[in-house]
């Protein structure tokens, strides 16, 4: 986590090229509206002129490649991205990105990996999702890349996704930690198995709590690295407090256990960037699914109740 004063960079991605359900390139606006800039000037960071990448409408475009839907466009627009953090990163300022769907995530994280790369060091990975986003083009059962980002990002999978930001994995399969997971399709779930990412699913977090979980989930992620990216999908979340995505899975993490999740990176201190995805506003409640995510980032940031 910056230190109150740091630059905060944030970076929206208005992207739904990965989904089936359109909606989630409305999800940057929703956290503007929400308010998350005027939340961390309050706690005390310097936050400049937010930025977009450009996307392509889905209506402009055809799909091609049914196995990786809008292939060509995701990797532009990823690649992009990669190289927009990296350029944060260069600036001294930290990297916020607002998504779109969890395709983005091999922007981002390519982008951070590969700065602190060059610096011959490494970063960790917390993974917030219903799903392990972990199939491949051949596993997929929809050919969307919204379900592919990790994959590519532990250099498996597409060549060219694998390689956005450089050759070779982006963090190592120890360093990852998934956190939520609730959903795996049958062929993925042997994917995640044998990749060796820890995996915390609903079930551990019933049985040993939030605050055990993401203990011993930030002890992984930081084992030799600098710090840790957050990728965050908003489907993580329980539907009943956040109906405002597009890939909802009932029985997932309460706002509280969200929290209380957020509060300890906080206090670990070592959150080196971060990414919101899968905020599809069409689905919202009066933007009470943007409010909720507002609120849990700026507990990342170290909002605290006392």
């Amino acid at each position: 986590m910056p230190s109150p004063g740091a630059s905060i960079r944030i970076l929206g991605v208005p992207m739904d090229l990965g989904a089936s359900r359109r909606g989630t390139d409305m999800g940057p606006s929703a956290l503007r509206v929400a308010g998350v800039a005027d939340g961390l000037r309050r706690l005390g960071f310097e936050v400049g002129r937010e930025r977009d990448v450009q996307v392509p409408a889905m209506e402009t475009r055809d799909a091609e490649d049914e196995t990786m839907r809008f292939h060509r466009e995701i990797l532009h627009v990823c690649t992009r991205l990669c190289a927009r953090v990296r350029g944060v990163l260069d600036e001294g300022g930290f990297p916020l990105v607002f998504g779109g769907d969890h395709a983005i995530a091999m922007g981002t994280v390519a982008g951070v990996s590969s700065w602190y790369r060059q610096r011959d060091q490494s970063i960790g990975l917390i993974w917030v999702d219903a799903h392990a986003d972990m199939n491949t083009p051949e596993t997929s059962q929809s050919g969307n890349i919204h379900g592919m980002p990790l994959t590519h990002l532990l250099g498996l999978g597409d060549p060219e996704l694998a390689t956005i930001g450089g050759d070779g994995a982006k963090v190592r399969p120890e360093n990852v930690a998934l956190i939520g997971i609730r959903d795996l399709d049958a062929a993925e779930r042997k994917v995640v198995i044998e990749s060796g990412v820890r995996t915390f699913t609903m079930r551990d977090l019933d049985e040993r709590g939030m605050g055990d979980v993401i203990g011993e989930a930030l002890q992984f992620v930081n084992d030799g690295t600098n710090g840790f990216h957050l990728s965050f999908d908003v489907d993580g979340l329980d539907p009943g407090v956040a109906p405002g995505t597009g890939t909802q899975v009932s029985g997932g993490i309460e706002a509280r256990e969200a929290h209380l999740m957020m509060e300890n990176i906080a206090d670990d201190g070592r959150m080196l960037s971060c990414e919101a995805v899968e905020l599809n506003p069409i689905l919202d409640d009066g933007n009470r699914t943007a409010e909720l995510v507002r609120d849990l980032l700026l507990s990342a940031f170290g909002k605290t109740i006392l």
